[in-house]
């Protein structure tokens, strides 16, 4: 069996001490590819830089996250900028982008100005973009429809919502949704929302790594070698095997990135 994590922050400093370690009990797992995406401008240098130690495993992301637009987002967005033209063939999508209004709606004008402008980038640049979105759905789906015939597609990341929210998103047919350890928990419904509303094959797995750590690991930190939890809720999800579960999500995300089939 083997897949692709579409989404680990294995950047951080959770993963400092075992770094090598967490990538090797991925790939005894069965993971092909793990992709690693950027908050603002220091992780974003920091992840090209840890990509090109690891070209044919870790693929790197460039974007500034909602939470992340605060005093000083314009800069950081230049910068990001900079990146993303100086290493675009090292790049396989933009993110972490979007819009959350969970905590606070202080910096909303200016997370959607900073959304759109990485929006904007997808379009030129034909990256797929890694958007996490949280109490925000009507707004990210109203601006989104102004690209929506120009945009390359993308992820629309740790997808938790319910029938409606699932079936507002799949009309945009170039993104998929990025299932993870939400999936297994006790009081989840997504099992019975995927199945019901969600093709397979718009589908990628995540972890979202360190944290969201699926049924049984919950509470512990999350790595990519616990997708195999997720592989397997799926599978019982849609009366499947795990290997066609395996199989249909990593063909996904190697269309979806550009990635080459290792």
């Amino acid at each position: 069996m083997r897949f692709i994590d579409t989404h680990a922050h294995l950047d951080g400093d959770e993963f400092a001490a075992d770094r090598d370690d967490v990538m090797q009990r991925a790939r005894l797992a069965g993971c092909s590819a793990i992709l690693v995406p950027a908050i603002d401008l220091p992780t974003s240098r920091a992840i090209i830089e840890l990509c090109q130690q690891h070209p044919a495993f870790l693929h790197a992301m460039v974007g500034l996250h909602p939470e992340e637009v605060k005093v000083g987002w314009k800069d950081q967005l230049d910068g990001i900028h900079q990146l993303l033209v100086s290493h675009a063939s090292q790049l396989v999508a933009i993110g972490e982008v979007g819009l959350d209004y969970y905590w606070s709606r202080e910096y909303e004008h200016e997370q959607l100005e900073a959304f759109e402008q990485q929006v904007r980038w997808s379009v030129e640049t034909r990256l797929p973009l890694m958007i996490h979105c949280r109490k925000a759905q009507n707004e990210m789906v109203r601006l989104l429809r102004g690209y929506e015939k120009e945009l390359p597609g993308g992820v629309f990341h740790c997808f938790t919502g319910n029938e409606h929210e699932a079936l507002e998103l799949l009309q945009f047919p170039r993104f998929v949704l990025g299932i993870g350890g939400v999936l297994t928990f006790k009081k989840s419904h997504l099992p019975q929302v995927l199945a019901s509303t969600v093709p397979l094959e718009r589908i990628v797995l995540e972890t979202d790594a360190p944290y969201m750590a699926p049924v049984p690991k919950r509470g512990q930190r999350n790595e990519s070698a616990y997708i195999t939890h997720v592989i397997e809720r799926l599978a019982q999800a849609y009366g499947v095997d795990e290997d066609m579960v395996a199989d249909i999500t990593t063909n996904t995300a190697q269309r979806l990135f550009g990635l080459k089939n290792e």
